[in-house]
């Protein structure tokens, strides 16, 4: 049933089949396969098609590196796009599907691309896609489709994921030889320590090696230090993990596959003292013509294949490099049984002795100082067309010998793996002994050590292992004590042969494609276009090509690219340097980011204290930055604009009550409060006394107004600071970004204490005469608690800070309480109100009676593009001090006359009442005063309510110039082809001088 099986070897159970489908057709695997080692073992040749020109592809690498078998796992709800047949874990049912080729994958039509590859180069979808512009939705969706990868479910996702934040002293990124020895070190000296690799069990390359360690099977060493590790309480093994992610301060993130049945995913993330960056090394191909025919594959994926899945991935085989590694895998190949007809050396010298001379006991023929310059075969490998090399990768080949085989492994090197060295910020340097990019100085707690570092040797990287892990110890203080390092066989290896592009038998414009990234279908021939049109940058050339653009991220084809632009350039390729590594290092599922927070728990649903009140007397609630907050308080069978309408007039005639708790809390105290606070609001905040409260606004730094609230001076150097409720967070974190990134020397702290305290506001001519009910210790009338101060007080026997501002321009005060007292002191307020018959009101009453007095609401009335003079705030400005945003208040941007300004606007008919976001214009469309259209918008309305109190309604709106506009006759119109005419008024409806507030 599986015909590439091998009858004994590798770390499978063959006493525990498993059976899958691929597009369709039934197969069957062990358990310890991937879905790619099942598909080899099974002789699926073709497993997809390539992006552009839809030629077959096989299996060509064993882990992150593959680039070829992309593939669609799982049907309905569960299935995932895109993930990579070698990191696919085999089990029970698994259905798999190719996203490319139609009608199927063997017989594509798609495959007409090939055939016109002169057509498909580099710049292909920007020269081609521009022209006409009505058709581009078209391109994007026929260009989306052709690309053939995988698609997200419709269906919601109903398995669970979840998130882990910990601390370790040290982190290790791979659990190979480097990083095994590293844990082992650091777990000795008593270090917490965390290891993460991404295969489904620890050992990385000592699971499919060959080589003795201590004169014994390398399986047997990593078995007594995996369980001298799980020995370790303070030691955290985690497999089918990947450390996807390295951001500052050591902070790392983690994606495990979990083989718990409840949880299918975990993301960790870790703050780590020191890391250890283990991750190994990628083997590179080599660009010769036809490289991604189904049978090429790279050498170590080749003997992973035999020595750890039991798989034979051909019959008869031809090894290609440029190096010593590729002579262990034919080897392999024959000490399974396999028949290799030829090892192809590009270098004159060879392997090494030890290597040569083991090879040629096995009876494999090495042609030194050759090449392979083309392959035949099209849905397989079928020969191999070998030339001499005269060391002239520009020149023309000829053709000496053909060798059939149906498999060619392939080496051309190893390049590390810097991409975590490089998200952490550390820079990469070229190294001409080894030709590869090796990690530079680390920028943060960080150490790259074994096959990450440039240590080929199993002996150098166990040995460089231990002194990553003894180092990492010894910088978080901890004592470490002699390690002996294991032994092993090969002590040295011969220089390889730079090879980035594999000459042919004609020139590059007239030989098959060579290709440098599989899954982009990025050749040679695509990079020497994108130089000769003037592209030389390596992150241009990137973009022009699409080198490294898929889901590889370029693990395999980068360096060769780089390669050969340095050769078209003619410079260096250390000058040409490498592309930016991004996370995630490989590709992550958004449920993994998401963990818990999905359904109902995708945002935190806040509550106030007061919440089950509202609730009880079924008050409709409305969300606001996470908290329900109430909208209104209907009686009986009241509409929305009826309960608002009696709410509105029952505050302003006698007293309401609201909720505010949600407002935005935040302590600022410490002996530099107040040159922070000055430096971050536009009023002085040293004038201010204690006791007293000022309304303040903060800018950003193209000095528009970014939020507002009210502050208070506790003490000398204790404020407390309100913000607009969808604001708090933003508020608090923009405090925290000049503290700490800006102004670290001056001696502040800042707490939020949103949660901790509810504010309960009682408005309206009887307010003063309630808190008097409530047995209020202090005197509470105008000369002694005059208007914006705070005082401490009691209050029906709790204490509390009371507040005397106004947000609806009524006599108003708001009780600033322990929120574990808010509810009993609501209820206070109610039961003592009863007598002036008091009316809790919700969001929407609050923003009427706010805007009867044209307070605005930031992000609301203001849309990130509004100045304080836009908003007649002129006077919040102090001119004897520095502020955040104060000089862009100066630019020529910020002073134009014709800038978007708030103003008030009235219906002419004084009934239609306006809809927020409509626009305003100077006339009705086919007006005769309207010259042609499209007609000019000047502005928006913002805020628009119909005032019981006024007896008509009202807006506020930005308006062009619109300071200068006043009695100006206008239009607001809306998508549905209403207009209105409308009066440029004041923004102040009600009580403009604020008399009823001051009372």
């Amino acid at each position: 049933m599986q015909p590439n099986r091998l009858k004994i070897g590798g770390r499978v159970d063959r006493t525990q089949p498993l059976n899958f489908s691929f597009n369709g057709t039934d197969y069957q695997g062990f358990k310890g396969d991937t879905l790619a080692s099942a598909l080899i073992a099974n002789d699926v040749n073709i497993v997809a098609r390539s992006f552009k020109l839809h030629r077959p592809r096989g299996i060509v690498g064993s882990g992150a590196e593959e680039s070829n078998a992309i593939m669609q796992i799982g049907t309905g709800a569960l299935t995932e796009p895109n993930p990579r047949a070698t990191q696919v874990k085999l089990v029970e049912g698994l259905t798999a599907y190719s996203t490319k080729g139609w009608p199927n994958l063997t017989f594509d039509v798609g495959e007409i691309n090939d055939l016109l590859g002169r057509v498909f180069t580099a710049g292909f979808y920007y020269k081609t896609f521009m022209f006409p512009k009505f058709l581009w939705r078209f391109y994007e969706r026929f260009i989306r489709n052709s690309a053939g990868f995988g698609f997200a479910p419709n269906e919601p996702d109903p398995e669970c994921y979840e998130k882990i934040n910990t601390h370790c002293d040290v982190l290790i990124a791979g659990a190979g030889p480097a990083g095994l020895m590293a844990a082992l070190a650091a777990a000795r000296t008593g270090a917490r320590v965390i290891i993460a690799d991404e295969q489904d069990e620890p050992g990385g390359t000592l699971l499919s090696t060959t080589e003795l360690i201590n004169q014994k099977p390398a399986s047997e060493w990593l078995k007594h230090v995996i369980e001298e590790l799980m020995a370790f309480d303070d030691v955290t093994i985690l497999s089918q993990s990947t450390v996807f992610g390295y951001f500052d301060n050591n902070f790392l993130t983690i994606a495990e596959r979990c083989s718990n049945p409840n949880v299918r995913q975990k993301l960790w993330r870790v703050r780590a003292r020191q890391v250890v960056l283990a991750q190994g090394a990628f083997e590179r191909p080599l660009a010769f013509c036809n490289n991604d025919r189904p049978g090429v594959m790279l050498a170590s994926a080749v003997s992973t294949y035999i020595n750890r899945y039991g798989v034979m991935p051909g019959k008869n085989a031809v090894i290609f490099t440029n190096n010593d590694s590729a002579y262990q895998c034919a080897l392999d190949i024959v000490g399974q049984g396999g028949i290799v007809e030829a090892i192809v050396d590009s270098r004159n010298g060879g392997a090494r002795k030890m290597l040569a001379d083991s090879v040629k006991r096995a009876g494999i023929t090495v042609m030194t100082g050759h090449i392979i310059c083309d392959v035949s075969g099209r849905s397989r490998v079928s020969a191999v067309h070998v030339a001499r090399w005269h060391g002239n990768q520009e020149a023309t080949v000829s053709a000496s010998v053909q060798i059939s085989c149906d498999l060619l492994a392939i080496s051309g090197g190893w390049s590390p793996a810097v991409h975590l060295h490089s998200q952490a910020g550390g820079r990469n340097s070229w190294n001409s002994t080894l030709h590869c990019f090796v990690p530079g100085e680390s920028v943060q707690n960080s150490i790259s050590t074994g096959a990450g570092a440039g240590k080929w040797l199993l002996a150098d990287c166990l040995a460089d292992g231990r002194d990553a892990g003894q180092r990492a110890a010894r910088q978080c203080g901890l004592d470490v004590t002699e390690m002996t390092v294991p032994k092993t066989e090969i002590k040295s290896m011969n220089e390889l042969e730079p090879l980035w592009r594999v000459p042919a038998t004609k020139s590059i414009n007239l030989c098959g494609k060579q290709f440098l990234d599989f899954q982009n279908d990025t050749s040679v021939a695509d990079v020497k276009q994108a130089v000769a049109e003037g592209y030389e940058n390596v992150e241009h050339v990137k973009r022009y090509t699409s080198l490294g653009f898929g889901t590889d991220q370029g693990k395999l084809g980068n360096i060769n690219g780089m390669g050969v632009l340095a050769m078209c350039l003619g410079v260096p390729i250390e000058q040409v340097g490498t592309t930016t590594f991004r996370p995630c290092y490989t590709p992550t599922t958004f449920g993994c980011f998401a963990g818990e927070a999905v359904r109902e728990l995708y945002e935190p649903v806040r509550k106030t204290a007061i919440h089950e009140w509202h609730e009880a007397i079924n008050a409709p609630m409305e969300v606001v930055g996470q908290w329900l907050r109430p909208w209104y308080f209907p009686k009986e069978n009241e509409t929305l604009h009826e309960s608002v309408a009696r709410e509105c007039l029952a505050t302003r005639n006698s007293l309401g009550v609201m909720d505010a708790s949600t407002l935005g809390k935040i302590y600022v105290e410490g002996p530099d409060a107040v040159k922070f606070l000055n430096r971050i609001y536009t009023h002085d905040v040293a004038k201010m006394k204690v006791g007293t409260c000022a309304y303040g606004i903060t800018l950003g730094e193209d000095g528009m107004v970014k939020d507002d609230g009210v502050m208070a001076r506790l003490e000398e150097n204790l404020f407390y600071l309100t913000t607009t409720t969808g604001g708090a967070a933003s508020a608090m974190a923009w405090l925290e970004y000049w503290l700490q990134t800006e102004w670290p020397d001056l001696e502040v702290y800042v707490t939020s204490v949103t949660d901790q305290y509810s504010t309960i506001a009682v408005v309206g001519p009887n307010s003063r005469r309630l808190l008097e009910k409530m047995n209020c210790d202090i005197d509470l009338n105008q000369e002694k608690f005059p208007f914006m101060t705070v005082r401490d007080v009691t209050l029906s026997g709790f204490k509390v800070q009371l507040f005397r501002v106004s947000f609806s321009g009524e006599l108003a005060f708001e009780i600033n309480v322990d929120s574990q007292f808010a509810f009993e002191i609501w209820e206070k307020v109610i039961e003592k109100g009863a007598e002036f018959d008091i009316t809790p009101y919700g969001t929407e009453t609050m923003h009427v009676l706010r805007a009867e007095k044209g307070f605005v609401i930031v992000g609301q009335d203001t849309d990130g593009s509004i100045t304080p003079v836009d908003l007649k705030m002129k006077w919040l400005l102090a001119r004897n001090k520095d502020f955040l945003g104060k000089r862009s208040l100066a630019r020529p941007d910020s002073v134009r006359a014709d800038r978007k300004q708030l103003v008030g606007l009235l219906s002419v008919d004084s009934t239609t009442v306006l809809t927020e976001g409509m626009q305003l214009i100077n006339s009705i469309p086919g007006d005769k005063i309207t010259a042609e259209a499209p007609v000019p918008m000047l502005g928006h309305v913002t805020s628009a309510y119909d005032s019981a109190c006024l007896g008509h309604p009202i807006a506020l709106a930005l308006l062009q110039g619109g300071h200068k506009r006043m009695g100006d006759a206008i239009v607001a119109c809306d998508s549905s082809g209403m207009f209105v005419a409308v009066k440029v008024v004041s923004s102040v409806f009600y009580d403009p001088k604020g008399a009823r507030q001051n009372v």
